[in-house]
């Protein structure tokens, strides 16, 4: 059992400021003193890093078409443990979720989830008392608590009374009124904000000034009351040790890559803990807080490499992590990088383990945008004025280190790029596709020693990931 106070932050639908106000909210707290834990709703991966300035700590996913209903609970004790106050910003609209599949992967459903209360952030520069139909709306559609509203982008001080009493007419309390403030306005580009990885020193200083505003303009004592008002969660806390061990349950060997030299993921491997090597820095800012928990449970010594500063992988390195971010920003840098690029093509020529997500896809390529890449795949990436967004339901084709031929998953395509293959892997010739999914093409690359694909997974939703990527390590 898990007691504790929590709020979500919801919204009418995307760019009301949800996310303001979320941040706001764990920076004003944090700066009284309080232990604030910071979640997002969805696969969001830029919104957490914003959270983590604010909290202190690691911003964290709560996915249930990526990791299953079932593990929300457990998740949210895990990230929650040692805090006070846990603030879960939503996605999109309040009741937005998959598409054609109801309030499956919605704000509303992971409050229900959470039974935790919804505060709704509502954009009203251009309205007036019809803001009472549109609160009322929510507030009787569905099953969720409604505790309040913030009043987001207010004009003046006559505006704002106009909006607190058409709330009073429709009986929600207004718990605060944020007036227009560019100060505190985040730059974005062609797949939302700019991760703070970045820009850390221009995020410290937004995530300041939205503490002072939250703080002078929101009621933080009955939000913290709401928070507190809160039934205990009847669940455990997730464990990646936990998680390993149940996944090697009976069928493991079909999921789970296994060999001479390695472990089954029950145990922790015997010896040396082998390096993996995780990308990370500015150009590689998407990865899940459970990922390299999940692989140090495996067995590993997780070491995280800048492959925008460091010319080389951590010592000892037998497998690289690579997820996502954004490459085609920093390609010039990434390229001029070349001891490090040859390091990893040699990683991959001796058959070390390499898993690679989207942006890691890009960087393995001969080239992005022309620029010269560490040239693991035979193939081209190229930014493109279209984006690929949704939920994938995938199936793998390949044997390789992350995941068997028939291993099922479901992940999250987001990009603007475009992978023209020439062949397959330069230093393997039993290259396949990685996955298959229902009005596609196969999609991705996959070796006994190399999974890069566009796909974005969330390991805690599939244990074995890690265990497979270790288990090849150790090899």
């Amino acid at each position: 059992m898990v007691d504790i106070p929590r709020v979500v932050i919801g919204a009418p639908a995307s760019g009301h400021g949800k996310t303001t106000v979320a941040t706001g909210l764990l920076a004003a707290f944090a700066r009284r003193g309080v232990p604030v834990a910071p979640f997002k709703v969805g696969p969001d991966y830029i919104d957490p890093g914003y959270h983590a300035l604010a909290a202190g700590r690691p911003g964290r996913n709560l996915d249930p078409v990526l990791v299953g209903e079932g593990l929300i609970g457990p998740l949210f004790a895990h990230g929650a443990a040692g805090a006070e106050l846990a603030v879960v910003e939503g996605v999109m609209g309040l009741y937005d979720g998959r598409t054609g599949a109801g309030d499956t992967g919605s704000t509303a459903q992971v409050a229900a989830l959470l039974d935790a209360p919804v505060i709704l952030v509502v954009d009203a520069a251009a309205q007036g008392r019809s803001i009472a139909a549109l609160v009322h709306g929510f507030r009787s559609f569905g099953s969720v608590r409604l505790a309040g509203v913030i009043l987001n982008r207010v004009g003046s001080d006559r505006h704002e009374a106009l909006l607190r009493e058409a709330c009073e007419e429709v009986g929600t309390p207004v718990l605060g009124a944020l007036r227009r403030a560019d100060a505190v306005a985040a730059p974005s580009r062609h797949l939302g904000l700019v991760p703070a990885a970045e820009r850390r020193a221009e995020a410290l200083a937004s995530v300041d000034a939205l503490a002072a505003l939250v703080a002078a303009s929101v009621d933080l004592d009955e939000i913290a009351a709401i928070a507190r008002s809160v039934p205990p969660l009847r669940v455990g806390p997730w464990s990646p040790a936990t998680a390993l061990a149940a996944a090697a349950g009976p069928g493991v060997a079909a999921v789970c890559p296994v060999g001479p030299g390695a472990n089954s993921v029950d145990k922790r491997l015997a010896g040396p803990a082998p390096v993996i090597a995780l990308a990370g820095g500015p150009a590689f800012s998407f990865s899940y807080a459970e990922t390299p928990e999940l692989l140090a449970a495996a067995g590993a010594e997780v070491v995280i490499v800048d492959p925008l500063r460091e010319e080389k992988l951590p010592a000892g390195t037998r497998g690289l992590v690579v997820g996502g971010g954004f490459p085609e920003v920093f390609a010039a840098e990434l390229s001029a990088n070349e001891p490090l690029r040859r390091e990893v093509a040699a990683l991959a020529a001796a058959g070390g383990p390499i898993a690679a997500e989207c942006a890691g896809l890009l960087w393995l390529c001969r080239t992005l945008d022309d620029a010269p890449m560490c040239g693991v795949l035979d193939a081209d990436a190229a930014m493109t004025p279209s984006l690929t967004l949704g939920y994938r339901d995938a199936v793998a084709l390949a044997d390789s280190p992350l995941a068997r031929a028939g291993t099922r998953v479901t992940g999250h395509e987001f990009h603007r790029t475009t992978v023209h293959p020439r062949s397959g892997l330069l230093h393997s010739p039993a290259t396949g596709a990685a996955w298959q999914w229902r009005g596609a093409d196969p999609e991705g690359f996959a070796t006994p020693a190399v999974h890069a694909s566009y796909l974005h997974l969330h390991w805690a939703g599939t244990p074995s990931l890690a265990a497979g990527v270790v288990a090849a390590a150790a090899r």
